[in-house]
C-alpha cells in the first residue's frame, strides 16, 4: 500500500486479508456459476449451436464489421485530436487572471461535464437544424463528444497543473517570466505528463461514447451489429462478436495507459549528462564547473 493510501486508509490486518481472499473467491464462483448458466441455457435454446457462430467468418460479414470498426476508430480519432486542445485552452482560461475568461470557460465547463452526451446529440441532430445550421451526420456524432470530452479533459489538464510544486512557477517567477510564459513554458508541458496515462484512458470512453452513433445513424460498429442482428436474427452472436472486439482494443488501450504511467513513475538516473549551449565542446557529466555555475 502506497503512502498516500496508508494515510487515507488502515492497511488490513491478518483477519481482513483472510476475509478480502474469501469474499474474492466467492465472488470468482459466482461470476462463473452465472457464466455456466448462461451457457447452459444458451445451450438449450439452440444459440450455441456451430452454424451460428461460423457465419461471421464469412468474408462479406468481416467486412462489414471492419468497415464499422473503422469507422468507431475514425470517430474516436477525431473527437482525439479536437478534444485535447480544447480541453488545454479551457483548463488554461479557467486559471487566467481575467475574470470574464474564467467565467465562461467555468460555465462551458461545467454545463458539458452535467449534461448527458445523448442529449447534447439530439440538440445537434433535432433542435440546431431548425436554426438554419445542419451539419453532416459524422459531425452530429463528434461534435457532442468533442464538447463534453473537452470539458472533461480540462478539468484533467487543470488537475496536473495544481499537482505540480509550487516551486517550479516560483522559481521560473525568479527568472523574470511572466504570468503566461511561466505557464506554457514552466508548468503546462509538465502537467501534460503528469497526467498522459489518464489522457491515454480517456481514449476508452471516447470509444465508448462513439457507440451513441446509433443516435446520429453512423455506421460505427454497434449500429453495424444492430443492423446485422436485425438481417440475421441472430441477436446474441452479432452483440457477443462486437462486445469481444471492444474489450480487446480497451484493453489495448488501457495497457497502453499502464505502461505510460510506469515509465512516468521511473525516478531519473543520477549524474544526468550536460549538453554544451554553444557547441564547442560534447557532452560530459555533471562536473565540478557545472554545480559552480548552478
Amino acid at each position: 500500500m502506497s503512502g498516500v493510501n496508508r494515510v487515507l486508509f488502515d492497511a488490513p490486518g491478518p483477519r481482513a486479508r483472510r476475509r478480502i481472499a474469501v469474499a474474492s473467491v466467492v465472488s470468482v464462483l459466482v461470476m462463473a456459476g452465472v457464466v455456466v448458466l448462461g451457457l447452459v441455457q444458451f445451450g438449450r435454446n439452440g444459440q450455441l449451436v456451430a452454424a451460428k457462430w461460423t457465419y461471421f467468418t464469412q468474408a462479406p460479414i468481416l467486412r462489414f464489421l471492419l468497415s464499422g470498426i473503422g469507422t468507431t476508430g475514425e470517430v474516436a480519432a477525431v473527437c482525439a485530436v479536437l478534444a485535447l486542445p480544447l480541453g488545454a485552452v479551457l483548463a488554461l482560461g479557467r486559471m487566467s487572471d481575467s475574470r470574464v475568461l474564467t467565467a465562461v470557460c467555468v460555465v462551458f465547463i461545467e454545463f458539458f461535464r452535467s449534461v448527458p452526451l445523448l442529449m447534447v446529440i439530439y440538440i445537434f441532430l433535432l433542435a440546431v437544424p431548425k436554426s438554419g445550421y445542419t451539419f453532416p451526420v459524422f459531425w452530429q456524432l463528434v461534435i457532442p463528444i468533442v464538447l463534453c470530452s473537452g470539458a472533461v479533459l480540462a478539468e484533467v489538464f487543470r488537475a496536473g497543473v495544481m499537482a505540480l510544486d509550487s516551486g517550479q512557477s516560483e522559481a521560473a517567477y525568479a527568472l523574470g517570466m511572466k504570468r503566461r510564459q511561466v505557464m506554457w513554458i514552466v508548468v503546462f508541458p509538465q502537467a501534460i505528463r503528469l497526467v498522459v496515462p489518464t489522457l491515454v484512458s480517456q481514449l476508452v470512453s471516447l470509444l465508448k461514447d462513439s457507440t451513441l452513433g446509433y443516435a446520429v445513424s453512423v455506421a460505427e460498429l454497434l449500429n453495424q451489429a444492430k443492423d446485422l442482428s436485425s438481417y440475421t436474427h441472430y441477436f446474441i452472436q452479432s452483440y457477443t462478436v462486437v462486445a469481444v472486439v471492444y474489450i480487446l482494443v480497451n484493453a489495448a488501450i488501457s495497457q497502453f495507459a499502464h505502461a505510460l504511467e510506469r515509465r512516468a513513475r521511473r525516478k531519473p538516473r543520477a549524474g544526468g549528462v550536460v549538453p554544451d549551449p554553444d557547441g564547442t565542446r560534447p557532452a560530459t557529466e555533471l562536473d565540478s564547473e557545472t554545480l559552480r555555475v548552478a
